[in-house]
């Protein structure tokens, strides 16, 4: 089976590197600069006509969106435990992963490209403001959830490798995430784990080729 992941820095295709490398798959990368634009290219809009990253391409198929891609993942190597077993539990870690992809993400993203929720001149700050408060609002939510707890269920799982993102991309935001005590734990605990600490390798060795280009 021949893998290839369409990768960029910093965005949610840090999910799929993780969880491909968590399951011991052979992968290769295709290093999308989004910079550049290069994700809007006519060469990966025929690969993914969505204009999004990531894609995982399996024997040749492009396979979009990211909660489908996690569950291909887990699905396709069951020895690595990345979803549990159990339809309820499993169904669990489907909803926070659906809620990481369809809630958090896009008040995320409102934060970084107001220009995509409201194009009226001079009102870019009250949009930022707006999706900030959201976000505030659902990470309060996700911090009751881990009080007392190492991951969302009782297994580390894909709805935690998503979570960290969401966790990771919105500091970069320079928000005041201090309130939310166990998102934080929760995020350095993921970030031990050494898939993890591969991917933050590999990802500076991306931006270092992309910064000489």
């Amino acid at each position: 089976m021949k893998l290839t992941l369409a990768f960029s820095p910093v965005v949610c295709s840090l999910v799929p590197y993780v969880l491909l490398t968590e399951a011991g798959a052979e992968f290769d990368t295709l290093n999308i600069d989004m910079s550049r634009d290069e994700h809007h290219s006519p060469e990966y809009l025929r690969l993914n006509p969505k204009g999004k990253v990531p894609t995982l391409i399996i024997d040749g198929y492009p396979l979009t969106e990211n909660v489908a891609i996690q569950i291909w993942i887990s699905r396709t190597f069951p020895q690595a435990g990345l979803l549990p077993q159990d339809p309820l539990e499993q169904a669990k870690a489907i909803s926070i992963m659906s809620w990481c992809a369809a809630g958090l993400h896009p008040k995320i993203t409102q934060q970084a490209r107001p220009e995509r929720y409201c194009s009226i001149e001079g009102t870019a700050d009250n949009v930022k403001a707006l999706g900030s408060e959201s976000l505030f609002e659902m990470l309060a939510i996700a911090d009751d959830m881990l009080a007392g707890r190492e991951w969302f269920l009782d297994q580390f799982s894909c709805a935690d490798v998503y979570f960290y993102w969401v966790m990771r991309r919105s500091g970069f935001l320079k928000p005041d995430l201090s309130r939310f005590t166990h998102c934080i734990a929760h995020m350095q605990r993921v970030e031990m784990r050494p898939s993890v600490q591969k991917l933050l390798g590999f990802e500076a060795e991306v931006k270092a080729q992309f910064a000489q280009r």
